[in-house]
């Protein structure tokens, strides 16, 4: 069966740093639960081959597992936990990086009625499916590459050529189709979340991003809320805190310092907010970074 394959290719093939010799296909092993933890989700076909996640965008929890695919079409902040993962049983799965230009080629290659009717709105950045046996199928032969290098170069991009088109004829065509149409409201709103995290210390103004969305300000923020489940202050407050925790890390003893570069100008409110979205304030969750728990054996 193609799932006992795609976990023993799995399984065989993971690394550390989660990249294979293929481009733009990555393999995770986790052999623990993990408490939840927060994440840029990239744009991304993920499939699970054993065990299973959860993950949090704003206020929608998405659940998936063996046999199941998640569509992440725009890179966001996620919250996410393994919730079925052992040293004996490990979370496994696959992940290929969805790229817009691949998703435009194929769209224009498709004929009349051979996509699924596009639903009306604007489809939610995260979106979760059974995988059909020809999408399994598919990404197993892609795994298999990985054990005749000399033929990654030539069939790698038919194979992905043929997922994607799985995926786009599927149950969530609606969000990767979007992911590839250059004046659809996603590919706006991506436009968005891609200023907002290069310029995430910045004060705006929600009628200047709907301006760059090319948008009124009521339907940009009907769009990005709708894609991103939270409102445009919210999502820059989440990238804010994430960004934080990673300076704390290399600079625990500057929480002040780390809380005005990442755009706080309150020390209060930084750690207010910090120690909601992390479970303790910057201090000592930086103390926790630095000197983590020795695992159980």
């Amino acid at each position: 069966m193609s799932l006992d394959e795609l976990r023993s290719l799995c399984n065989r093939h993971a690394r550390p740093d989660q990249r294979t010799p293929i481009e733009d296909v990555l393999i995770s092993k986790t052999d623990h639960s993990t408490p939840p933890a927060p994440a840029m989700s990239g744009a991304i076909l993920a499939v699970i081959a054993q065990g299973s996640k959860r993950i949090a965008l704003g206020d929608r929890v998405y659940e998936y597992g063996a046999g199941q695919y998640l569509i992440a079409s725009v890179d966001m902040p996620v919250t996410g936990e393994f919730l079925q993962a052992s040293p004996d049983l490990p979370a496994l799965g696959v992940g290929l990086l969805l790229r817009p230009a691949a998703i435009a080629e194929l769209l224009l290659q498709a004929g009349p009625g051979d996509l699924p009717a596009a639903p009306g709105g604007t489809p939610s950045g995260l979106a979760v499916s059974d995988a059909p046996a020809e999408l399994l199928d598919a990404v197993v032969r892609l795994l298999r590459l990985i054990e005749r290098p000399r033929d990654i170069a030539v069939l790698a991009p038919l194979i992905k050529r043929e997922i994607l088109w799985r995926v786009l004829t599927g149950e969530q065509s609606a969000p990767v189709r979007q992911l590839g149409l250059a004046d659809s409201s996603l590919t706006h709103v991506a436009r968005v979340i891609h200023w907002i995290r290069d310029h995430y210390n910045e004060p705006f103004r929600v009628e200047d991003l709907a301006q760059l969305a090319g948008m009124s300000v009521s339907a940009f923020y009907r769009n990005f809320q709708g894609v991103t489940a939270t409102s445009p202050l919210q999502f820059q407050k989440q990238i804010r805190l994430q960004q934080a925790r990673l300076l704390l890390a290399a600079r625990p003893g500057d929480v002040t310092g780390v809380g005005r570069t990442v755009g706080y100008d309150s020390p209060s409110q930084f750690s207010r907010e910090y120690h909601r979205q992390f479970g303790a304030p910057p201090s000592q969750d930086a103390s926790r970074l630095r000197d983590p728990e020795p695992a159980l054996p």
